[in-house]
């Protein structure tokens, strides 16, 4: 009599292992189940500050990321991967060194390793999660935070706007920089693909749903992103070489309250929501003039 055996998994396919510990509904996790998608089958060296991120990895001697990872401190994530990556140039290996940090750790504390490295355009890939609070030590506000929500340092709804990472990034002249939905995974795929055939350094943003932190349902994490592109609040674009612009979907009239409403983090006695709206249609008149301006081209169909 024979028995049939079934093959085993590869303990080193893909990124992220199942199995791991992450949250339900988490955007990290969705977008790091992506990223193995559009890396088909590479392996990159993945530099972590501290954040969820790294929490991620588990308990030593196991992990739960099947490739190389490096926990850094929270603000050298940036600076680390900049040896990553000159390494793998001495051995003239063409190994892709990502970062992959939250937005505590890209807007606030790691911003100055992060400038530093895309003035010198380092050979590398940097994902920011953007959960919009510091996820992984109680929920603090970061300058990622948007206005009128509440953290556990904001308890009446924070009073400043949200930062303009993109806006940041794009002003160091670095070769590419775009936002990624997980709403919009061929747009995310290609994304990801365009940055890994270019050199230098690439800067990816993905906002990132939270339910512990967003007070959300685990099961709406995707349709609040698709929500959140509809009603214009989170725009889908590039930036080539920090000057050339392309929109990669437009708002279609969506209500933002559909993506306020399901989000108990708001405060509806701080937060404006017609200023909200008016902030929103000032960001697309400015970027729809810097693309008309600045066009980059075309998608071909």
């Amino acid at each position: 009599m024979t028995t049939a055996t079934v093959p085993e998994r590869d303990m080193f396919d893909g990124i992220l292992r199942p199995g791991n510990t992450n949250c339900a509904g988490c955007g990290m996790s969705i977008g790091l189940q992506w990223f193995e998608q559009a890396l088909e089958g590479e392996k990159p060296t993945l530099c972590i500050p501290a954040c969820c991120g790294i929490v991620t990895a588990g308990k030593f001697p196991t992990s739960a990321y099947a490739v190389p990872t490096i926990a850094t401190t929270f603000a050298s994530s940036a600076a680390v991967a900049t040896g990553v990556s000159a390494v793998h140039t001495m051995n003239n290996e063409d190994d892709l060194t990502m970062c992959l940090a939250g937005d505590g750790g890209t807007y606030d504390i790691g911003i100055a390793t992060i400038s530093a490295a895309a003035e010198r355009n380092e050979d590398l890939l940097y994902v920011c999660y953007d959960n919009e609070i510091y996820g992984n030590t109680g929920g603090q506000r970061s300058s990622a935070t948007p206005q009128g929500v509440k953290t556990s340092t904001t308890a009446d709804g924070k009073l400043e706007p949200k930062k303009d990472m993109m806006a940041i990034m794009a002003a160091h002249r670095i070769p590419y920089a775009a936002t990624l939905s997980i709403a919009h995974r061929e747009d995310f795929l290609r994304k990801v693909r365009t940055a890994r055939q270019m050199k230098g350094f690439r800067f990816l943003l993905m906002l990132s749903p939270c339910p512990t932190g967003w007070k959300s349902e685990p099961s709406e994490s995707v349709d609040l992103i698709r929500t959140a592109v509809r009603s214009g609040l989170f725009p889908l674009y590039e930036v080539f070489d920090g000057r050339r612009y392309r929109i990669n979907a437009r708002p279609d009239g969506t209500p933002l309250e559909g993506y306020i409403s399901r989000q108990r983090r708001y405060n509806s006695k701080t937060l404006d929501i017609e200023a909200l709206k008016r902030l929103i249609s000032e960001n697309w008149a400015y970027l729809e003039s810097v693309e008309r301006a600045f066009p980059a081209p075309e998608l071909d169909e």
